[in-house]
């Protein structure tokens, strides 16, 4: 049985290109079982509300707590990761010392943007903050999408086999770092 993989898309649009990529990655990653996680409609963390939590954070939670590993795709806003995708990750890290996202578990990042720079600052403060939840974030292949309005037919097909390439290498080192981190 394959293991489960929580998919976490920093972009609420229906048909950003955030999304269409981490749809691509796992059509050519058979190995893991993916379930898309929706954070568009979650309540802001708030830590008032710990105490008798809404109905989304412990839905988001206990998906989390259920997933083997995650995958995180995010858009580049202003440097950074969007807002929607750090509440996600707040909720399911508090309260402090009860992280849903569980010790050790391993995640990769995928940062994506139509523009040359690849969404850089996003995968960077991406990944400092899965590194402090303790999370096993995959090192290589780092994967920087840039120009991404390009890299997918409308169908969602690859465009051209080097970024065909460049997602199945991506989604074999990801399956192995997730195999390794269960192995028995």
């Amino acid at each position: 049985m394959p293991h489960s993989i929580a998919v976490l898309v920093g972009s609420l649009r229906k048909e950003s290109h955030t999304r269409k990529i981490a749809r691509a990655v796992e059509r050519v990653t058979p190995g893991l079982a993916f379930t898309p996680i929706e954070i568009g409609e979650l309540a802001l963390y708030n830590e008032d509300l710990d105490g008798s939590p809404p109905a989304s954070w412990t839905t988001l939670r206990d998906a989390l707590g259920k997933a083997d590993g995650y995958l995180f795709a995010t858009p580049e806003y202003n440097r950074s990761v969007p807002g929607v995708l750090k509440n996600a990750i707040d909720v399911g890290s508090r309260p402090g010392g009860k992280s849903s996202f569980g010790s050790k578990k391993p995640a990769a990042i995928i940062s994506v943007t139509p523009y040359s720079l690849g969404g850089f600052g996003a995968n960077h403060h991406l990944r400092q903050a899965l590194s402090y939840l303790d999370l096993a974030v995959l090192a290589q292949p780092e994967m920087y999408i840039s120009n991404a309005g390009k890299l997918l037919d409308a169908d969602g097909s690859f465009a051209n086999d080097d970024t065909k390439q460049l997602f199945t290498k991506f989604g074999a080192a990801f399956t192995a770092w997730v195999e390794r981190h269960h192995a028995k």
